[in-house]
């Protein structure tokens, strides 16, 4: 099945959701104009739709492969990863004093989305690589950027992120690798991670791994931890390649899905030690690669909602060939004329476009926090891509899997054989709420780190923002959306009575906190995106096309049907917390 990028389903929500007319206007980026990005997203679409979608289903069946130690990429996915390099995508973020280009993280997140939807596991390698630029820019020293950094930003070299140890999971505490500091300033690494993607594969001329190590006598735990760049290939002082460097893929995971991205167990020290240079200081490694995770898990969030768009286009464009059954006037039907199968489709389309603002709203946030000159604003921004970082990775990886899912019902009996596609977008989804933090993980950080920012005060300005975009919506008197305001109004409600309960536990029984975490976070997402999808259907309004549109009609649908949960996990978060001091070893027993 064929992949369209839905260009103006994105540029909608940049523009009306996320603002970013307002912030080129405000000169956040320089010389930046609308054109431009509309440019961009036109020629990104064109390429991941015409080059990069077809590699999906052929990649997935024919998968990476490891041939001694060299890892083999699946027909013609050199040739298009070149094309797509020579076009300059990989540096779009980067910056331009390294032969980036600069772009903000709202567009290179909307272009993400696209290469994401067209094939996940080619997806993946860029968006390793452009965590680690991040993380070298915030911390490498000058020599280490200027060495590896415009090769990384052309991507002739690429990048990966090196955390788990087989017992060293998402405890990071633990982990063994050590780094023997040298005379010349390097380190020699030895020890073995797995779970390393794009580890090792032959797309580019170098891979740049990012590692975390502990040094001799460093402290145990966590503080103890220091970041190393370890080159598959040692660089010569004048940027050609040396010999290669003692670290090597010793076996590819078999995994349920993203087949074609080479997932790594990786070794270093057989030969005497991984030569590696440290990032930022030493025993401060997990501060810094949190940046290149937390940027990763806004990228991980759009990868949720890039699968569940390849999902929805598969599902819808099969609901309209697929005659199956009787109208209710007694003629032969496609099955989208059958009332659940159009539920199950709005609800994916719907799911689909409330992750897409949650993200967007987030790299917006990231934009004014790095970007802005007035200092306040900075802080202010930066403290709710703090909020929205966990919500944006979990709940649209979680309803990424949800709209692959309901992809795979809407296909019936043909959803659940390889030949139609549909199973491998569930396959593939479902890794996604598990890595970069699994999304337990990112509800524990939201409750117990991100609500008690500011006393409170961060979780209750997003809250009144969203209220008053709910005012303007209500007072708008728009026929066409029906009881969308009383609804999330509801939702809002629902969620600033979780949050106040939330804060109250956190200070007087921190369990039960924790019990209502995963429901509270599905919740904020629930009533975010809502009210976001909203405020896209209100701007359309206001261009006069309103008349019961798509995105009305996907936005109401959002607030009548699914946002009424919302109550429904306030009640669950408030009052159901009594099972965590059962014991479920007992339960078993009995």
């Amino acid at each position: 099945m064929t992949y369209r990028a839905p260009v103006k389903e994105i540029a909608a929500a940049l523009d009306d959701i996320a603002g970013l007319p307002e912030l080129i206007g405000s000169r956040l980026f320089g010389d930046l104009d609308r054109d431009v990005v509309g440019a961009i997203l036109d020629e990104a679409a064109k390429f991941a739709s015409a080059q990069i979608a077809p590699l999906n289903q052929p990649g997935d069946e024919q998968r990476a492969r490891l041939v001694g130690g060299d890892v083999s990429m699946p027909d013609g996915w050199s040739e298009v990863y070149s094309q797509w390099c020579q076009a300059g995508w990989c540096g779009l973020p980067g910056p331009g004093e390294f032969d980036g280009q600069d772009l903000p993280v709202t567009v290179s997140m909307a272009v993400c989305e696209m290469w994401q939807s067209a094939c996940m596991s080619f997806a993946l390698n860029p968006m390793l690589t452009q965590g680690a630029v991040e993380t070298i820019v915030r911390f490498g020293s000058d020599e280490l950027k200027d060495r590896y950094l415009p090769k990384m930003n052309a991507g002739e070299w690429s990048g990966t992120m090196q955390l788990t140890e087989s017992h060293a999971g998402s405890d990071l505490s633990t982990i063994k690798t050590m780094a023997v500091p040298q005379d010349d300033g390097s380190y020699l690494l030895s020890g073995t991670k797995i779970f390393i993607t794009y580890g090792e594969h032959d797309l580019v001329q170098n891979i740049i791994h990012m590692v975390l190590a502990r040094t001799p006598g460093a402290p145990e735990g966590t503080r103890g931890i220091s970041l190393f760049l370890v080159p598959k290939y040692l660089v010569n002082s004048d940027g050609s390649l040396g010999e290669r460097n003692d670290i090597a893929c010793v076996s590819l995971e078999h995994k349920l899905g993203i087949h074609a991205s080479p997932t790594c167990v990786m070794q270093m020290g057989d030969g005497g030690g991984a030569r590696g240079w440290l990032v930022g200081e030493e025993n401060c490694g997990l501060h810094a690669m949190f940046t290149m995770m937390n940027r990763a898990r806004l990228a991980v969030g759009v990868e949720g909602t890039a699968i569940a768009e390849r999902a929805y286009q598969q599902a819808f464009a099969y609901a309209q060939e697929r005659k199956q059954g009787q109208d209710l006037n007694g003629r032969e039907s496609a099955i989208i004329a059958h009332p659940d199968v159009k539920r199950m489709l709005l609800s994916m389309k719907a799911k689909t476009a409330a992750s897409r603002a949650i993200c967007f709203m987030t790299a917006r946030m990231i934009d004014i926090a790095e970007r802005s000159s007035d200092e306040k604003d900075r802080d202010a921004a930066d403290a709710m891509a703090s909020l929205l970082t966990p919500v944006a990775k979990a709940f649209s990886t979680d309803m990424g899997v949800e709209v692959a899912s309901d992809g795979v019902q809407v296909h019936g009996g043909m959803g659940y054989i390889e030949e139609t596609g549909a199973a491998q977008h569930l396959r593939d989804a479902r890794i996604a709420p598990i890595y970069e933090g699994t999304n337990g993980i990112q509800a524990i950080d939201l409750v117990t780190r991100k609500l008690p920012l500011n006393e409170g005060g961060v979780v209750a300005t997003h809250i009144a923002e969203l209220k008053n975009i709910l005012s303007e919506v209500r007072a708008s008197n728009e026929p066409s959306f029906g009881n969308m305001s009383a609804r999330l109004d509801e939702a809002i409600g629902a969620l600033e009575e979780a949050t106040t309960w939330m804060l109250g536990m956190l200070r007087s029984n921190p369990e039960s906190a924790l019990a209502g975490a995963t429901p509270y976070l599905k919740l904020f997402g629930i009533a975010s995106g809502g009210i976001w999808l909203a405020k896209g259907a209100l701007a359309q309004t206001r261009d006069g096309n309103a008349n019961m549109s798509d995105r009305i009609v996907t936005a109401r649908f959002y607030a009548e049907v699914l946002s009424t949960e919302a109550p429904g996990l306030a009640r669950a978060i408030v009052e159901g917390s009594f099972w965590v001091a059962s014991d479920l070893s007992d339960a078993q027993a009995g």
